[in-house]
C-alpha cells in the first residue's frame, strides 16, 4: 500500500468549449449544486486525510488566490498554459509529485473517490454503453492497462482522477524532462506521453459506476446535471443576450465555442427559438448565422 503524500489539481486551462462562462471565470470556479467545483474537490481530499494540496493555475490565475486562505491550499503557476498542453502543468508541479493524486479541477464527484492509502497507480474509468469518442482502455485480466485508443464501443474510458505511486512519478517525470523541450511535445496531453511509454509506465484501471464522476464540457451538459442553470446561467453575457433578443435564458441553447486564426477563444454560436446566432467576445456584437 502507498500512503498518499499529496494531491495536485490542474486548473490552468482556458476550457474554451465551456462558453461563455469560461470566458468570464475559470470553469473550476463555477458553482454546481450549491458548491464551487474546485472547493468541493478540495474538501473531499481533506475528508480522505489528504491535506497537502497544490493547485496549478494559469488562466485567470488571480481568481484562485482566495483558496490559499480559505482552504489552505498552495498555488503553483504554470506560465506556459497558453502555449502548451497539460503536460506543462505536470512540469510546473514536478518538484512536489510523489505518491500523488493528479486531478482535474473541473470534475464533480457525487461520491468521494479519494483514500489515504492506495494499492497501485491507476486511472479512473467509467463505462460507455454504446459508441463513444472518449479515450477507451484495453487492459489485462489483472487490470493493467495494455493500450488506449480514441473512440470505441461498449468500453471503459478515461474520466476523472489518477493516482501515481512514487515509482510511477519518478519514471514519468524522467521521460517528461527528457522530451519537454522537443517541439512535438508541446501539444501533447500528459496522457499521450503515458500512452507512448505504456510499457514502462504500469498503471491499472479503476472502474467507477455511472453517476459518480462527472465532467461538463459545455453549458448544455451542465444544464442536464444542474437544472438551475436552465433559467439562470450566471453569465452576464447570456443575460445581456437574453435582454437584446427579448427572450429567457432558457431559450438560449446549443452553445458552441469557436476560435480565431490564432486558436484563441473568439466567441460562441447558439440557437434561440429556432434561429442560430454568433456572438463575438472582441466587440460584443450578436449576428444571425
Amino acid at each position: 500500500m502507498y500512503t498518499v503524500d499529496n494531491a495536485v489539481i490542474m486548473a490552468a486551462g482556458t476550457s474554451s468549449r465551456f462558453a461563455p462562462l469560461s470566458h468570464e471565470m475559470p470553469k473550476a470556479l463555477i458553482t454546481v449544486k450549491g458548491e464551487v467545483l474546485i472547493e468541493r474537490q478540495i474538501r473531499q481530499l481533506r475528508q480522505a486525510g489528504i491535506n497537502d494540496i497544490y493547485i496549478v493555475t494559469g488562466y485567470k490565475a488571480e481568481m484562485f488566490s482566495y483558496l490559499e486562505n480559505k482552504l489552505g491550499v498552495r498555488l503553483i503557476h504554470n506560465p506556459d498554459y497558453l502555449i502548451r498542453n497539460n503536460n506543462s502543468s505536470i512540469y510546473a508541479a514536478r518538484n512536489v509529485i510523489k505518491n500523488t493524486y493528479i486531478c482535474s479541477a473541473d470534475n464533480y464527484f457525487s461520491e468521494n473517490p479519494f483514500e489515504k492509502e492506495v494499492s497501485e497507480s491507476y486511472y479512473a474509468a467509467v463505462y460507455a454503453d454504446g459508441e463513444t469518442k472518449e479515450w477507451c482502455m484495453q487492459y489485462e485480466p489483472d487490470g493493467t492497462i495494455r493500450s488506449v485508443q480514441i473512440g470505441g464501443e461498449n468500453a471503459w474510458y478515461m474520466l476523472g482522477h489518477v493516482f501515481w505511486s512514487e515509482d510511477f512519478s519518478t519514471e514519468f517525470l524522467k521521460i517528461l524532462l527528457e522530451d519537454y523541450e522537443k517541439p512535438e511535445t508541446a501539444d501533447l496531453l500528459w496522457e499521450s506521453i503515458y500512452i507512448k511509454n505504456i510499457e514502462k509506465l504500469k498503471m491499472k484501471i479503476r472502474k467507477y459506476q455511472n453517476g459518480v464522476i462527472f465532467e461538463f464540457d459545455t453549458l448544455d451538459e451542465l444544464r442536464e446535471f444542474d437544472t438551475s442553470y436552465i433559467s439562470d446561467t450566471r453569465s452576464a453575457i447570456i443575460g445581456n443576450i437574453a435582454k437584446e433578443l427579448q427572450c429567457s435564458q432558457s431559450d438560449i441553447t446549443q452553445l458552441n465555442a469557436y476560435k480565431d486564426e490564432t486558436n484563441a477563444a473568439a466567441g460562441f454560436t447558439f440557437v434561440c427559438n429556432g434561429t442560430k446566432y454568433k456572438y463575438s467576445y472582441s466587440d460584443g456584437v450578436l449576428r444571425k448565422e
